[in-house]
């Protein structure tokens, strides 16, 4: 049986590049984004999560659902599946790494290995999607 990972994810893309998050002793960047609190929405938890990790604040009526990913969760057990549901948006602000996280950067297909298992496929889909160079 598999335990899984239920997360959000903001995709933000700039010059075929997929901003990505990396936190504090850790080695791979992932998409921004997290998990909803109790009673939460998706659109309510992925402003909430922006704003901690990364100082911008996300319209709320710019927000479009794109596609859900699963992939092996890095780090845990092999039976531990992540579930992204990503979200275009638009947003407010300046993009600044907050909270737990250490850097932010935007990442090109070209250097997907320094992403996340789930980055890297939801990677394969944008580039498929002609939406990553």
């Amino acid at each position: 049986m598999h335990k899984e990972i239920d997360k959000l994810a903001w995709l933000y893309i700039q010059d075929g590049k997929l901003l990505s998050a990396r936190s504090k002793n850790k080695t791979l960047f992932y998409l921004p984004g997290g998990k909803r609190e109790v009673g939460e929405s998706d659109e309510q938890a992925l402003i909430r999560e922006i704003k901690e990790e990364i100082s911008v604040n996300l319209i709320p009526n710019s927000i479009q659902y794109v596609e859900t990913f699963s992939a092996p969760a890095d780090g845990k057990s092999s039976d531990t599946i992540v579930k992204l549901t990503c979200y275009f948006a638009d947003f407010k602000g300046e993009l600044c790494p907050d909270a737990e996280i250490e850097e932010i950067d935007f990442i090109g297909y070209e250097n997907r290995t320094l992403c996340s298992l789930g980055s890297i496929k939801v990677m394969e889909w944008l580039k498929n999607q002609q939406l990553m160079s």
